[in-house]
């Protein structure tokens, strides 16, 4: 299964892409789509969408996995990281990816095994679950690998009920 986790943002989106034989993890392409140089705010949109989907159309993933909306005190901001998140899962449905969406503490848990988990220990994690040289960069781009692995991990304990496994009723 090759899975694409996508962190979602106004300017920069990040984006991973990783394949999971049910076992194994590993890194294909990992990046960020950058629009801060565009001044109009739905022309960034639609860069977004045209990066982001080139990206799709190079990966051929068989899911994405997109972070929730973290929602900040300041209500304008909230709405606008949403309004970028809704840009992603409209990319993803055209292309014909099934979508799963995961919270940050979600992500944190499944990768470091704390929901309260710092964004240095999650970055860490990432390096070592994928066997890299290095953290990757931007911190966008280790994001949206820590939710694709996340998924990876949902995938693994899906199957392990399906099969009988960790205390699942046969």
């Amino acid at each position: 299964m090759r899975i694409i986790g996508i962190d979602p943002g106004t300017r920069t989106v990040g984006y991973g892409v990783i394949d999971f034989d049910g076992v194994n993890l590993r890194p294909v392409e990992y990046g960020v789509v950058e629009s801060g140089h565009i001044e109009g705010y739905a022309e960034r949109f639609a860069y977004i969408h045209e990066e982001l989907h080139r990206v799709i159309l190079k990966g051929r993933p068989d899911v994405a996995a997109v972070e929730e909306v973290f929602t900040s005190k300041a209500l304008k901001r909230s709405i606008q990281i949403g309004e970028g998140r809704g840009v992603t899962i409209l990319t993803c449905a055209l292309a014909g990816l099934p979508v799963e969406s995961y919270s940050v503490k979600t992500v944190k848990k499944s990768v470091v095994g704390n929901g309260n988990a710092h964004k240095s220990q999650v970055q860490k994690m990432v390096k070592l679950l994928l066997s890299l040289e290095e953290v990757p960069r931007p911190d966008d781009a280790a994001d949206a690998l820590a939710i694709a692995i996340c998924h990876s991990h949902r995938c693994r304990s899906d199957a392990a009920l399906k099969a009988g496994g960790w205390g699942g009723v046969r």
